[in-house]
């Protein structure tokens, strides 16, 4: 009897770092997202870039706009893709329709967190429906962060009885 052996997946995980610095994240979705074969075989080599990425509701689909996918090297300019063309982000209906309405009533952005590959190998986007930070937000994390480091260092330091 033979069965299906599945292969450790170590695709890497691409994360917006600088969206969790710009942005409170209200609401995260997890979404699909439509690709062609070179873009697949790039974001599975790591080249995707989210950074300057938001996803806008346009006639009822969700769209990834602005994510940089390099070309494929060992591939032709024939088979090769746009590298910030948008992509279509695959999500149930009703919860389109729930993102389209917050996002224009209180005048909130959708940005991609991250990407990564589930455990059946298929490649997710999280996308989080955010609203942005002020400066005083910004120094307030950046104190809460140095205050949490210099905590650490002092409990590290001490001597235990």
């Amino acid at each position: 009897m033979l069965t299906a052996v599945r292969k450790p997946n170590h695709a890497p995980r691409i994360d917006n770092r600088i969206a969790r610095f710009r942005y409170t994240f209200l609401d995260t979705y997890e979404c699909g997202i439509s690709l062609v074969g070179t873009e697949i075989k790039s974001v599975r080599e790591g080249k995707m870039n989210l950074r300057d990425g938001y996803a806008r509701v346009t006639d009822g689909e969700l769209w990834l706009h602005n994510v940089h996918i390099s070309v494929h090297a060992a591939s032709s300019a024939f088979f090769n893709h746009d590298e910030t063309r948008p992509r279509r982000l695959l999500l149930h209906k009703r919860d389109i329709r729930k993102l389209a309405s917050r996002q224009q009533d209180s005048g909130l952005t959708m940005v991609p967190v991250a990407a990564y590959f589930n455990a059946g190998g298929w490649l997710k986007v999280s996308v989080a429906l955010a609203r942005g930070k002020d400066m005083a937000d910004k120094r307030e994390v950046l104190k809460k962060r140095e205050d949490d480091r210099e905590m650490g260092r002092v409990l590290k330091n001490t001597v235990r009885i």
